[in-house]
């Protein structure tokens, strides 16, 4: 792994040093509205020349400023706008189908599984999910399986395809957080281990810490509840990050989307499938920056099979 990458390393810089493997290439991009860290890597990318950026979103709307930004930094750049829901398997089953229906989508290099929602209050999906799990895990573990014949067609061309993912009575709203999380290394593994052997490279990755719409349900302002919140959860989980004498070394606009470009497109990753990335490097356990539970083969396969028993549809490869 190349040490010169880390938490300051900026977009910017790694679009233009990989920019002979972005050109070209197919991406689809989930959550990707401005404001968030989807858009922001849609427009770092297009500067390197991809072929299409397919930018999906609850509305086209939402998406239509992220699409003016992809054209103003590269025009030649083609983008492609779709609806998706997360929080309703009617409407991600409906963008997978618009997907896979398309005839100027034969194939998706990169698909980043980016689209999120962080510590919200209770809350369920319109499939009757709680609605952190649902949104970050299950709705993404549909709509991957679903569109994945187009990413394996990618794999049999020069290089690989690259994957980035109670009723409300003893709703903790960061463990919930944490659980979805969870839910995205684990499915990172599963592809990893299932599609592996057919030229498939899935990862999970933490991208920093940055002030995007994520945050919308958390105040982190000054006296805000959200410092306090996650301070108490992650002391009861035992997790450093937020323990005393503990501070968020906060990403601005380019350092924020670096780890989803090197996961994207980097040739330097391709020892590591299935794991899961940080500040442009593997995490690693003795530096608790992923749990051993987060890495765990036995319950990835767990996991999977939940999945498809919550869902209702198998995904056999």
């Amino acid at each position: 792994m190349a040490p010169r990458y880390n938490n300051k390393t900026k977009g910017s810089d790694l679009a233009a040093e990989l920019a002979d493997n972005i050109k070209g290439k197919t991406v689809l991009v989930t959550g990707a509205s401005p404001g968030g860290i989807g858009a922001l890597y849609a427009k770092a990318i297009a500067r390197a020349s991809p072929a299409q950026i397919i930018l999906t979103g609850r509305t086209t709307a939402s998406i239509e400023a992220t699409a003016k930004w992809v054209a103003e930094a590269n025009s030649a750049v083609k983008t492609t706008m779709i609806e998706m829901s997360l929080d309703s398997l009617s409407s991600v089953r409906g963008a997978a189908r618009e997907v896979m229906d398309s005839a100027e989508v034969s194939h998706i290099d990169v698909l980043v599984l980016n689209a999120g929602i962080m510590a919200v209050p209770y809350g369920k999906t319109k499939d009757g999910f709680e609605m952190q799990f649902g949104v970050n895990h299950l709705g993404h573990f549909v709509f991957a399986n679903l569109v994945m014949p187009k990413v394996l067609e990618a794999a049999f061309s020069p290089g690989s395809s690259h994957v980035g993912f109670q009723d409300g009575k003893v709703y903790e709203k960061w463990s919930a957080y944490g659980q979805s999380k969870t839910g995205n290394n684990l499915f990172a593994l599963s592809l990893a281990t299932k599609l592996g052997s057919r030229g498939l490279q899935a990862f999970s990755l933490h991208p920093g810490v940055y002030m995007s719409n994520l945050t919308r349900d958390v105040d982190f302002s000054e006296g805000g509840d959200g410092p306090t919140s996650l301070r108490q959860a992650d002391e009861r989980l035992g997790n450093p990050l937020s323990l005393p004498n503990s501070q968020f070394d906060f990403c601005d606009e380019e350092t924020i989307v670096a780890t989803h470009i090197f996961t994207s497109f980097s040739d330097d990753i391709r020892p590591f499938n299935g794991q899961h990335f940080t500040a442009c490097n593997v995490a690693q356990q003795d530096r608790d920056e992923v749990w051993p539970w987060a890495n765990n083969a036995v319950e990835a396969e767990r996991l999977w099979r939940l999945s498809e028993d919550m869902v209702g549809e198998r995904f056999a490869y």
